[in-house]
């Protein structure tokens, strides 16, 4: 997993509309890059509206709001039209964003270990730097958990 410091790798995917984002794109500002399991699960949906009902305020402070799951842009689509969720979601199948910042790897469900993406936030300078990584993430508090850093 990427660390605080480290240059964040640059990607470019398609979000639930079809439109090509790429993370040099937000370039002078802050981006809090998100990543979690899968569209419309319980925690992932929690995790999503937190962003959602604070989405003001973040964008007050600053903050450009990007999530990324291994969901395809039809599960995306469905899943924004569903929470109303105002944001970008990266559709990445092939895994290639979520390896390139290290959050794909052993998880443990019911004591059996799989392979599958660690919910992990990446905040990003205006420089393109992590500034903060968030790995133990409390998805029905996750915005506040955010601001909160920024106080």
């Amino acid at each position: 997993m990427l660390e605080k410091g480290t240059k964040a790798p640059d990607f470019t995917a398609n979000d639930q509309q079809g439109n090509s984002v790429s993370l040099s794109m937000f370039a002078g500002r802050k981006v809090v890059l998100y990543f979690y399991p899968k569209d419309d699960t319980p925690g992932c949906t929690k995790e999503a509206c937190s962003l959602r009902d604070q989405y003001d305020e973040m964008i007050d402070k600053g903050f450009v709001v990007i999530g990324v799951s291994p969901d395809d842009e039809r599960s995306h689509i469905k899943f924004a039209e569903k929470y109303s969720l105002p944001f970008p979601l990266l559709a990445d199948p092939d895994l290639k964003i979520i390896k390139s910042y290290g959050v794909w790897g052993a998880k443990k469900m019911y004591g059996k270990e799989y392979e599958g993406l660690l919910r992990t936030t990446f905040v990003i300078d205006e420089m393109g730097v992590i500034e903060e990584v968030i790995e133990k993430v409390k998805t029905d508090d996750h915005a506040n958990q955010i601001l909160n850093l920024y106080k």
